[in-house]
């Protein structure tokens, strides 16, 4: 990795945005040798963001503040931890910054918040700080910190293997799909407890080997619905964490539910580990109708909405 630092080219601040993420198809496989699952996935960036207002200094101090009071913001959040192992790989102790997030992901939802602010706090850090790691560097300092952090780095379609780091581009997915996302914000769902939980039910099924892992990759790189993402050739969703999360969480099961209810989605799923849920809808008109008409309903289940479209990148500098 490039040590050197191009003090020439630091900047003062940046605004960086880190989008959410929802799951298109996650496949459990079975488990790796390192005690982690195996997953096939296909990921997919919306327009549902968070911003990072990121300003430069030289004291070695770094300085995390957020608009959302229930956030944590000490060394354990992503963002603190992201910006301590890039001044570590970088070799100049004295680098600092302070760093305010505009919080509009839901916390605890399923949609890779903190995996995207930890991965917008590389590229916003590695800009300021002038420190010249590539893409590619920066894909691999975020695999050491979160499995979903270099799909937050690339974003935009993704086939995703492996522990959910090891990304496979999907051409020509571009798509007037939209989303509508529903959640109750009281609640969240534990990523290791939803995984315990596949394989305290289903351990017995999984894999056992790495032929049979690729087996099912290809598969999956082989559906249609990949390259041609339409109405009339929708993505038809697949959560296994779903089956284990959905009939034990009732924030789950009403909202799926209420969105399967909605006519025009053309399917509906649980995102990631959840409890975040979503219907796709044939683009953003159709899904802000929806949310429209459907408001009371979410009101009266508790449940926050919102419409996005889907975006073609990941992390980026609003410059």
């Amino acid at each position: 990795m490039k040590m050197m630092r191009e003090a020439k080219d630091a900047r003062a601040r940046v605004r960086v945005i880190a989008p959410a993420k929802i799951n298109l198809h996650l496949e459990v496989l079975g488990l790796r040798d390192d005690g982690f699952h195996e997953l096939a996935m296909v990921m997919q960036s919306i327009e549902l963001v968070d911003y990072l207002e990121i300003t430069n200094s030289s004291n070695g101090l770094i300085n995390l503040s957020c608009n959302d009071p229930l956030l944590d913001t000490d060394s354990n959040n992503l963002i603190y931890k992201a910006a301590e192992l890039l001044r570590l790989r970088s070799g100049f102790d004295e680098l600092g910054t302070t760093i305010h997030l505009e919080k509009n992901i839901p916390i605890g939802a399923g949609l890779a918040g903190g995996s995207s602010n930890g991965a917008a706090t590389l590229v916003g850090l590695n800009y300021l700080w002038g420190l010249g790691f590539s893409d590619k560097e920066l894909e691999e300092l975020s695999a050491e910190l979160g499995s979903d952090m270099p799909f937050c780095l690339a974003g935009g379609t993704q086939l995703c293997f492996g522990r959910g780091e090891r990304l496979e581009q999907v051409k020509n997915a571009n798509s007037s799909i939209a989303v509508l996302l529903v959640k109750d914000p009281s609640k969240s769902v534990s990523t290791p407890w939803a995984y315990s939980q596949s394989r305290e039910k289903y351990g017995e099924k999984y894999l056992k080997t790495e032929s049979e892992f690729e087996i099912r990759r290809k598969i999956l790189k082989d559906e249609s619905w990949l390259y041609s993402m339409s109405q009339e050739n929708p993505p038809p969703l697949k959560n296994d964490l779903q089956k284990v999360v959905a009939p034990i969480t009732p924030a789950v099961q009403n909202a799926l539910e209420i969105l399967q209810m909605i006519p025009e989605t053309l399917s509906v799923a649980m995102s990631g580990s959840g409890p975040s849920c979503f219907a796709l809808f044939s683009d953003m008109n159709a899904a802000q109708k929806a949310m429209d008409q459907n408001l009371n309903s979410f009101t009266q289940a508790g449940l926050d909405s919102w419409c996005c479209s889907f975006r073609t990148n990941g992390v980026a500098l609003e410059l």
